[in-house]
Protein backbone atom coordinates (compact mmCIF):
# COMPACT_ATOMS: atom_id res chain seq x y z
CA UNK A 1 0.00 0.00 0.00
CA UNK A 2 2.99 1.83 1.05
CA UNK A 3 4.40 1.97 -2.75
CA UNK A 4 1.29 2.34 -4.51
CA UNK A 5 0.74 5.31 -2.38
CA UNK A 6 3.96 6.79 -3.10
CA UNK A 7 3.80 5.98 -7.11
CA UNK A 8 0.30 7.80 -7.27
CA UNK A 9 2.02 11.19 -5.36
CA UNK A 10 5.09 10.65 -7.26
CA UNK A 11 3.01 10.44 -10.47
CA UNK A 12 1.02 13.31 -9.91
CA UNK A 13 3.58 16.11 -9.26
CA UNK A 14 5.68 14.63 -12.33
CA UNK A 15 2.07 14.60 -14.58
CA UNK A 16 2.80 18.09 -15.12
CA UNK A 17 5.78 17.77 -16.39
CA UNK A 18 4.26 14.75 -18.49
CA UNK A 19 1.60 17.12 -19.61
CA UNK A 20 4.86 20.06 -20.67
CA UNK A 21 6.38 17.61 -22.88
CA UNK A 22 3.13 16.66 -24.46
CA UNK A 23 2.74 19.55 -26.22
CA UNK A 24 6.24 19.94 -27.95
CA UNK A 25 6.39 16.40 -28.47
CA UNK A 26 2.79 15.57 -29.24
CA UNK A 27 1.21 18.66 -30.40
CA UNK A 28 4.19 20.53 -32.16
CA UNK A 29 5.68 16.77 -32.99
CA UNK A 30 9.16 18.30 -31.57
CA UNK A 31 11.70 16.52 -29.14
CA UNK A 32 12.25 19.04 -27.29
CA UNK A 33 15.71 18.91 -25.12
CA UNK A 34 15.19 22.17 -23.05
CA UNK A 35 13.01 20.04 -21.00
CA UNK A 36 15.71 18.63 -18.56
CA UNK A 37 17.24 22.15 -17.73
CA UNK A 38 14.10 24.17 -17.53
CA UNK A 39 12.83 21.52 -15.29
CA UNK A 40 16.10 22.13 -13.29
CA UNK A 41 15.70 25.85 -13.71
CA UNK A 42 12.01 25.85 -12.21
CA UNK A 43 13.51 24.00 -9.19
CA UNK A 44 16.71 25.99 -8.62
CA UNK A 45 14.55 29.41 -9.15
CA UNK A 46 12.04 28.28 -6.97
CA UNK A 47 14.53 26.83 -4.00
CA UNK A 48 15.80 30.16 -4.13
CA UNK A 49 12.75 32.45 -4.16
CA UNK A 50 11.40 30.13 -1.05
CA UNK A 51 14.72 30.86 1.27
CA UNK A 52 14.25 34.51 0.20
CA UNK A 53 10.89 34.41 1.76
CA UNK A 54 8.43 34.96 -0.95
CA UNK A 55 5.00 33.33 -1.08
CA UNK A 56 4.98 29.69 -2.18
CA UNK A 57 1.75 29.99 -4.69
CA UNK A 58 3.13 33.13 -5.77
CA UNK A 59 6.67 31.32 -6.43
CA UNK A 60 4.43 28.84 -8.64
CA UNK A 61 3.42 31.68 -10.82
CA UNK A 62 7.01 32.98 -10.95
CA UNK A 63 8.54 29.58 -11.94
CA UNK A 64 6.01 29.31 -14.64
CA UNK A 65 6.74 32.26 -16.57
CA UNK A 66 10.92 31.74 -16.00
CA UNK A 67 10.23 28.00 -17.42
CA UNK A 68 8.10 29.93 -20.62
CA UNK A 69 10.68 32.18 -20.98
CA UNK A 70 13.20 29.19 -21.42
CA UNK A 71 10.98 27.78 -23.87
CA UNK A 72 11.20 31.05 -25.46
CA UNK A 73 14.60 30.91 -26.44
CA UNK A 74 14.51 27.31 -27.62
CA UNK A 75 11.80 28.62 -30.06
CA UNK A 76 13.14 32.10 -31.28
CA UNK A 77 16.51 30.10 -32.10
CA UNK A 78 14.42 27.51 -34.22
CA UNK A 79 12.32 30.38 -36.11
CA UNK A 80 14.35 33.06 -36.54
CA UNK A 81 17.77 31.68 -36.31
CA UNK A 82 17.12 28.63 -37.95
CA UNK A 83 18.58 26.65 -36.09
CA UNK A 84 17.67 22.13 -35.89
CA UNK A 85 15.21 22.22 -32.87
CA UNK A 86 17.84 19.40 -31.45
CA UNK A 87 20.49 21.53 -31.22
CA UNK A 88 18.91 24.57 -30.16
CA UNK A 89 17.87 22.91 -26.88
CA UNK A 90 21.06 21.14 -26.51
CA UNK A 91 22.19 25.09 -26.59
CA UNK A 92 19.48 26.29 -24.37
CA UNK A 93 19.92 23.15 -21.93
CA UNK A 94 23.95 24.58 -21.86
CA UNK A 95 23.52 28.01 -21.19
CA UNK A 96 20.61 27.05 -18.71
CA UNK A 97 23.30 24.65 -16.72
CA UNK A 98 25.40 27.90 -16.04
CA UNK A 99 21.90 30.37 -14.75
CA UNK A 100 20.75 27.27 -12.54
CA UNK A 101 23.99 26.95 -10.68
CA UNK A 102 24.02 30.29 -10.41
CA UNK A 103 20.73 31.17 -8.96
CA UNK A 104 21.27 28.19 -6.56
CA UNK A 105 25.21 29.50 -5.67
CA UNK A 106 25.70 25.99 -5.21
CA UNK A 107 25.21 22.40 -6.55
CA UNK A 108 22.25 21.58 -4.11
CA UNK A 109 20.33 23.87 -2.25
CA UNK A 110 17.97 22.79 0.65
CA UNK A 111 14.51 24.06 1.44
CA UNK A 112 13.68 21.63 4.42
CA UNK A 113 13.01 24.49 6.84
CA UNK A 114 11.43 26.61 4.28
CA UNK A 115 7.38 27.04 4.21
CA UNK A 116 6.25 25.60 0.91
CA UNK A 117 3.08 24.35 -0.92
CA UNK A 118 3.77 20.88 0.83
CA UNK A 119 4.61 21.76 4.45
CA UNK A 120 1.00 24.07 4.22
CA UNK A 121 -1.05 21.13 3.15
CA UNK A 122 0.96 20.01 6.16
CA UNK A 123 -0.97 21.88 8.73
CA UNK A 124 -4.56 19.70 7.44
CA UNK A 125 -2.30 16.45 9.32
CA UNK A 126 -2.84 14.60 6.31
CA UNK A 127 -0.99 11.22 6.17
CA UNK A 128 2.68 11.17 4.53
CA UNK A 129 2.64 11.54 0.68
CA UNK A 130 -1.27 11.97 0.68
CA UNK A 131 -0.02 15.97 0.57
CA UNK A 132 1.78 15.44 -2.13
CA UNK A 133 -0.96 13.48 -3.99
CA UNK A 134 -3.17 16.36 -2.95
CA UNK A 135 -0.99 18.87 -4.46
CA UNK A 136 -0.06 17.26 -7.44
CA UNK A 137 -3.67 16.41 -8.70
CA UNK A 138 -4.93 19.94 -7.55
CA UNK A 139 -2.29 21.49 -10.05
CA UNK A 140 -2.66 18.71 -13.04
CA UNK A 141 -6.84 19.32 -12.87
CA UNK A 142 -6.10 23.70 -13.22
CA UNK A 143 -3.52 22.62 -15.98
CA UNK A 144 -5.66 20.10 -17.81
CA UNK A 145 -8.61 22.49 -17.15
CA UNK A 146 -6.79 25.52 -19.11
CA UNK A 147 -5.45 23.88 -21.85
CA UNK A 148 -8.52 22.03 -22.60
CA UNK A 149 -9.85 25.51 -22.98
CA UNK A 150 -7.31 26.75 -24.61
CA UNK A 151 -7.20 24.18 -27.31
CA UNK A 152 -10.67 24.77 -28.16
CA UNK A 153 -10.31 28.73 -29.03
CA UNK A 154 -8.61 29.98 -32.55
CA UNK A 155 -5.05 30.07 -31.12
CA UNK A 156 -5.30 26.43 -30.05
CA UNK A 157 -6.31 25.03 -32.90
CA UNK A 158 -4.45 27.01 -35.21
CA UNK A 159 -1.04 25.50 -32.86
CA UNK A 160 -2.47 21.90 -33.12
CA UNK A 161 -2.62 22.68 -36.89
CA UNK A 162 1.18 24.00 -36.83
CA UNK A 163 1.79 20.86 -35.40
CA UNK A 164 0.14 18.74 -37.75
CA UNK A 165 0.85 20.43 -41.14
CA UNK A 166 2.73 23.82 -40.83
CA UNK A 167 2.51 24.11 -44.77
CA UNK A 168 -1.30 24.04 -44.79
CA UNK A 169 -1.49 26.36 -41.69
CA UNK A 170 0.53 28.91 -43.36
CA UNK A 171 -1.48 28.77 -46.11
CA UNK A 172 -4.23 29.44 -43.97
CA UNK A 173 -2.53 32.31 -42.91
CA UNK A 174 -1.56 31.11 -39.59
CA UNK A 175 2.04 32.24 -37.92
CA UNK A 176 3.32 29.26 -37.52
CA UNK A 177 6.55 31.13 -36.00
CA UNK A 178 4.27 32.73 -33.36
CA UNK A 179 2.48 29.16 -32.50
CA UNK A 180 5.74 27.58 -32.24
CA UNK A 181 6.98 30.15 -29.95
CA UNK A 182 3.69 29.85 -28.17
CA UNK A 183 4.03 26.03 -27.70
CA UNK A 184 7.46 26.16 -26.42
CA UNK A 185 6.64 28.31 -23.99
CA UNK A 186 3.58 26.42 -22.71
CA UNK A 187 5.20 23.35 -22.27
CA UNK A 188 8.29 24.73 -20.75
CA UNK A 189 6.44 26.70 -18.41
CA UNK A 190 4.70 23.59 -17.29
CA UNK A 191 7.95 21.73 -17.08
CA UNK A 192 9.52 24.23 -14.53
CA UNK A 193 6.31 24.28 -12.69
CA UNK A 194 6.73 20.51 -12.53
CA UNK A 195 10.69 20.94 -10.96
CA UNK A 196 9.22 23.64 -8.11
CA UNK A 197 7.10 20.83 -7.20
CA UNK A 198 9.45 18.38 -7.03
CA UNK A 199 12.07 20.51 -5.45
CA UNK A 200 9.29 21.59 -2.24
CA UNK A 201 8.45 17.46 -2.12
CA UNK A 202 11.98 16.57 -2.14
CA UNK A 203 12.87 19.45 0.09
CA UNK A 204 15.83 20.59 -1.85
CA UNK A 205 16.82 21.17 -5.39
CA UNK A 206 19.93 19.90 -7.04
CA UNK A 207 21.98 20.79 -10.14
CA UNK A 208 21.45 17.63 -11.38
CA UNK A 209 17.46 16.66 -11.19
CA UNK A 210 16.53 17.46 -14.13
CA UNK A 211 18.91 14.60 -16.04
CA UNK A 212 16.24 11.94 -17.62
CA UNK A 213 13.30 14.02 -16.85
CA UNK A 214 12.52 14.09 -20.40
CA UNK A 215 12.74 9.88 -20.76
CA UNK A 216 10.20 9.96 -17.54
CA UNK A 217 8.21 12.45 -19.56
CA UNK A 218 8.07 10.31 -22.77
CA UNK A 219 7.55 7.24 -20.47
CA UNK A 220 3.81 8.38 -19.00
CA UNK A 221 2.76 9.98 -22.20
CA UNK A 222 3.85 6.92 -24.31
CA UNK A 223 2.15 4.36 -21.51
CA UNK A 224 -0.33 6.31 -20.43
CA UNK A 225 -1.68 6.50 -24.86
CA UNK A 226 -1.43 2.69 -24.48
CA UNK A 227 -3.52 2.10 -21.72
CA UNK A 228 -5.90 4.81 -22.61
CA UNK A 229 -6.61 4.92 -26.37
CA UNK A 230 -8.85 6.74 -29.26
CA UNK A 231 -10.47 9.62 -26.34
CA UNK A 232 -11.08 13.40 -26.31
CA UNK A 233 -7.68 15.50 -25.24
CA UNK A 234 -8.70 16.03 -22.14
CA UNK A 235 -8.81 12.56 -21.50
CA UNK A 236 -5.38 12.29 -23.04
CA UNK A 237 -3.74 14.73 -20.61
CA UNK A 238 -5.22 12.87 -17.41
CA UNK A 239 -4.28 9.61 -19.01
CA UNK A 240 -0.87 11.23 -18.43
CA UNK A 241 -0.89 10.43 -15.06
CA UNK A 242 -1.93 6.79 -15.34
CA UNK A 243 1.07 6.20 -17.26
CA UNK A 244 3.34 8.28 -14.89
CA UNK A 245 1.91 6.10 -11.57
CA UNK A 246 2.29 2.70 -13.72
CA UNK A 247 5.53 3.88 -14.70
CA UNK A 248 6.71 4.99 -11.05
CA UNK A 249 5.45 0.99 -10.04
CA UNK A 250 7.56 -0.31 -12.91
CA UNK A 251 10.53 1.16 -11.32
CA UNK A 252 9.34 0.40 -7.79
CA UNK A 253 8.84 -3.01 -8.89
CA UNK A 254 12.72 -2.95 -10.28
CA UNK A 255 14.05 -1.99 -7.05
CA UNK A 256 12.39 -4.53 -5.14
CA UNK A 257 14.36 -6.74 -6.94
CA UNK A 258 17.33 -5.28 -5.05
CA UNK A 259 19.58 -3.96 -8.29
CA UNK A 260 22.27 -1.34 -7.52
CA UNK A 261 20.60 2.44 -7.60
CA UNK A 262 23.36 3.43 -10.11
CA UNK A 263 21.79 1.35 -12.80
CA UNK A 264 18.41 3.34 -12.03
CA UNK A 265 18.85 5.28 -14.81
CA UNK A 266 19.32 2.56 -17.30
CA UNK A 267 16.62 0.73 -16.37
CA UNK A 268 14.17 3.98 -17.12
CA UNK A 269 15.88 3.82 -20.71
CA UNK A 270 14.88 0.33 -20.82
CA UNK A 271 11.29 1.25 -19.41
CA UNK A 272 11.03 4.05 -22.17
CA UNK A 273 12.66 2.10 -24.66
CA UNK A 274 10.14 -1.13 -24.85
CA UNK A 275 7.11 1.87 -23.90
CA UNK A 276 8.10 3.49 -27.16
CA UNK A 277 7.88 -0.20 -28.89
CA UNK A 278 4.71 -1.37 -27.70
CA UNK A 279 2.06 0.44 -30.51
CA UNK A 280 4.89 -0.82 -33.38
CA UNK A 281 4.48 -4.52 -31.69
CA UNK A 282 0.88 -4.05 -31.62
CA UNK A 283 0.58 -3.50 -35.32
CA UNK A 284 3.36 -5.91 -36.04
CA UNK A 285 0.79 -8.83 -34.46
CA UNK A 286 -2.22 -7.14 -35.56
CA UNK A 287 -1.01 -7.50 -39.13
CA UNK A 288 0.38 -10.76 -38.54
CA UNK A 289 -3.01 -11.98 -37.14
CA UNK A 290 -5.05 -10.79 -40.28
CA UNK A 291 -2.72 -12.31 -42.65
CA UNK A 292 -2.99 -15.75 -40.32
CA UNK A 293 -7.01 -15.12 -41.08
CA UNK A 294 -6.26 -14.47 -44.80
CA UNK A 295 -4.95 -17.51 -44.89
CA UNK A 296 -7.08 -19.84 -43.34
CA UNK A 297 -9.63 -18.52 -45.19
CA UNK A 298 -7.85 -18.94 -48.68
CA UNK A 299 -7.64 -22.85 -47.15
CA UNK A 300 -10.86 -23.12 -46.23
CA UNK A 301 -11.76 -22.12 -49.67
CA UNK A 302 -9.69 -24.07 -51.68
Amino acid sequence: MEILLSALSQGAIWTVMGIGVYITFRVLNEADLTTEASFTLGAAIGAQLLVLGMNPLMTLFVVFFIGAAAGAITALMITKAHINSLLAGIITMTGLYSINLGFMGKANLSIATETTLKTQLGTLGLPRNVDTLVLGIIVVLVAVAALSFFFRTDMGQALIATGDNPVMAKSLGISTSEMMLLGYMLGNGLIALSGYLVATDNGYSDISMGIGSLVIGLAAIIIGEVVIRDVPLPIRLLAIFVGSVIYRLLLALVLRFNFDTNNFKLFSAVILGLCLSIPTLQRYFAARRARQAALKEVALAS
